[in-house]
C-alpha cells in the first residue's frame, strides 16, 4: 500500500496515502500508538489472527511472525494522516502540487489540497497497516465481520512486508513518481486481488461485506466521487489498474509469478496499463528539463520536477477532450516524460513545461494533435499566431501557451509570461 506521500506529482498527496480498493480504505501509517485494550480491540485482535491464517494460506505465504492489531477511533485515524501528512511533503511541495493542478487546469482556482485530502481520507479509511510498526488497526466504527474482506487486504500487506520488505517504498527516490505508482499498482493489485480471492470463498461472507458496504458507504462515496477527477483517478490506479496487472501475471504463473514480480518491479505506469510491455522489459526513457529561470526573468526558480507517465499524459488529455478512447490513444506509444514548474516573484507567475518522447513519430503526432486540441477547449480558442504546422501558440490571459513537436518529441509550455520570447524559451529547454 502507498503510504509515501509525494508533492511532484498533481495527485500524489492523496494517491500515495489512501487505499480504497472496493471496499474501503487503507493506510500506511509512521507512529500509530496502539489503542487501549477494550472489547473492540479484543475483538479485533481475534479476527485478526483468523483472518491471516486464511489469508497467508491463500496467498501462499507463510506468516513470519504474529502481527499486533488493534482498532482506532476516527481521531485517532485523523491523527495519523496529519501526522503522515507532515512527514511526507513540505508546505512547499504541497504547494508547489497544488500550484501544478491548477496551472494545468486540473482542479478551481481555490482548491486547497491539504484540506480536501484529509477530510477525504478520514472519511475512506476502514484500516491500515503500518510497516514501521508491523502493526495492523481497524476503524472501531465499522462491524468487524463485514470488514474482514478489508482486514484480508491489509494483513496481505503484512505477509508482503515480512516476505519483500514494504519499507522499501518509504524512501522512494523525488521526481520518479510514475516508477513509484507502478510499484504501488503491484503492492495494491496483489492484496485487491487476495481480497477478491477471500471474498468468494464463502457466500455469507459476500453478503456480510456487501451489507457493511450499503450502510457505511454512501458518505465515503460521496466524498470521493466529489474530488477532481484527477486526484481520484490517480488515487484509484494503483487498486483498479493494479488489480487487472495482477490478475494477468497471476493467470501466467500464479501466486509465484506475483512474488517474483517484487524481485522486478513495474519501472512505469505504461507497463501496468500494458502487460506485454513489462514482459519485454520495455523501459521508459529518461527526460530532463533544463533549468530555464534565468531567461524567464529576475526572481523566477524551478520550484518541481517530476515524470507523468503515460497514465498522467493520460489525465491531462482526457480533463478536457472528454473522449476516454480518443486520449488513451494518444497517451498510448509512450516513450517517457518529465515535467516542471518554475515559479515567479508574483504568485500568478506560473509557468509548466512538459516534455515527451514517444515510440515512434506517429505516436508522437497523435499526443501532438491532441494536445492542441485539448489547448484549444480549454481556452474556447484557436492558436492565436500563424505557425507551423508542428508548433502552434496561444495567447491566454495567463500567458502564452505553446505545443511543439520534435520529431518523435512533443514540448508544451504554458504560461510565457509577456516579453519573454516563447520560441527562444522551447528552444532553451
Amino acid at each position: 500500500m502507498s503510504k509515501k506521500i509525494r508533492a511532484g506529482r498533481w495527485a500524489a498527496l492523496a494517491a500515495a496515502c489512501v487505499c480504497l480498493a472496493t471496499s474501503g480504505a487503507g493506510v500506511y501509517a509512521q507512529k500509530a500508538k496502539p489503542a487501549a485494550v477494550n472489547p473492540k480491540t479484543a475483538a479485533v485482535r481475534e479476527a485478526t489472527a483468523e483472518v491471516l491464517r486464511e489469508t497467508s494460506e491463500l496467498r501462499k505465504l507463510p506468516v513470519l511472525r504474529p502481527v499486533k492489531s488493534g482498532a482506532q477511533s476516527r481521531a485517532e485515524i485523523e491523527q495519523m494522516i496529519l501526522r503522515n501528512l507532515d512527514e511526507s511533503a513540505t508546505p512547499e511541495e504541497t504547494a508547489a502540487s497544488e500550484t501544478a493542478l491548477r496551472k494545468f487546469g486540473l482542479v478551481p482556482a481555490d482548491f486547497q489540497l491539504r484540506p480536501f485530502v484529509v477530510k477525504l481520507l478520514t472519511e475512506q479509511v476502514a484500516g491500515y497497516y503500518d510497516p514501521k510498526t508491523q502493526e495492523f488497526y481497524l476503524a472501531d466504527w465499522i462491524d468487524i465481520d463485514g470488514q474482514k474482506p478489508v482486514m484480508a487486504h491489509e494483513l496481505t500487506h503484512a505477509l508482503q512486508d515480512q516476505h519483500f520488505n514494504l519499507r522499501r517504498f518509504e524512501d522512494w527516490p523525488k521526481h520518479d513518481s510514475d516508477a513509484e505508482m507502478a510499484a504501488h499498482a503491484l503492492v495494491e493489485g496483489d492484496a485487491s486481488f487476495l481480497m477478491m480471492q477471500y471474498v468468494a470463498r464463502d457466500p455469507l461472507r459476500q453478503l456480510a461485506f456487501f451489507k457493511s458496504m450499503m450502510s457505511g458507504g454512501a458518505s465515503a462515496s460521496e466524498q470521493i466521487e466529489s474530488a477532481p477527477r484527477v486526484l481520484r483517478e490517480q488515487m484509484l490506479f494503483p487498486y483498479l489498474q493494479g488489480l487487472t496487472w495482477v490478475m494477468q501475471v497471476y493467470k501466467q504463473g500464479g501466486w509465484e509469478a506475483v512474488s517474483n514480480a517484487y524481485k522486478n518491479l513495474p519501472k512505469s505506469s505504461e507497463q501496468i496499463l500494458h502487460g506485454e510491455k513489462y514482459a519485454a522489459n520495455e523501459l521508459p526513457q529518461k527526460v530532463s528539463v533544463r533549468d530555464v529561470s534565468a531567461a524567464l526573468g529576475r526572481g523566477w526558480r524551478m520550484a518541481d520536477n517530476d515524470v507523468q507517465g503515460e497514465w498522467g499524459c493520460y489525465m491531462l488529455l482526457d480533463e478536457f477532450l472528454q473522449s476516454v478512447d480518443v486520449s488513451k490513444r494518444a497517451a498510448a506509444g509512450w516513450g517517457g516524460d518529465r515535467y516542471a514548474l518554475f515559479t515567479g516573484p508574483k504568485k500568478t507567475d506560473v509557468v509548466v513545461v512538459l516534455k515527451t518522447v514517444w515510440d515512434t513519430e506517429a505516436d508522437a503526432r497523435e499526443f501532438y494533435d491532441a494536445y492542441v486540441r485539448r489547448t484549444s477547449k480549454r481556452y474556447g480558442a484557436e492558436p492565436s499566431e500563424v505557425a507551423p504546422a508542428d508548433r502552434q501558440v496561444w495567447k491566454t490571459a495567463e500567458g502564452a501557451v505553446v505545443v511543439e513537436r520534435q520529431g518523435g518529441a512533443v514540448v508544451v509550455v504554458e504560461g510565457v509570461p509577456e516579453g519573454v520570447d516563447a520560441k527562444a524559451l522551447v528552444k532553451a529547454l
